[in-house]
């Protein structure tokens, strides 16, 4: 499995812990939107897009399933992040 394309789009609300959402395509075959980038306690993670269950909590939609494939994404989406951050700073 190879990321093709990542997609950021920052977020600004100020009261908020969201940075912003992100967009993979994996194997220019399969796209996966509306993952949330997080500032958590200890820095920056994603959250897979999720939907409410019946009782209320979260589950994700899609998500992946070895430590290596998250690591994946995240250093994909973090360097595509820290990228629109430079861009805005211009």
């Amino acid at each position: 499995m190879e990321i093709t394309s990542v997609s950021v789009r920052k977020t600004e609300k100020a009261d908020s812990r969201l940075r912003g959402i992100a967009n993979v395509v994996l194997d220019d075959a399969f796209a996966v939107h509306d993952i949330r980038i997080i500032e958590g306690d200890n820095g920056l993670f994603i959250a897979m897009p999720s939907r409410k269950t019946s009782t209320g909590g979260y589950k994700d939609v899609a998500h992946p399933i070895t430590p290596e494939v998250r690591k994946q994404f995240e250093e994909a989406i973090f360097e595509e992040y820290n990228k629109v951050l430079e861009e805005n700073e211009e």
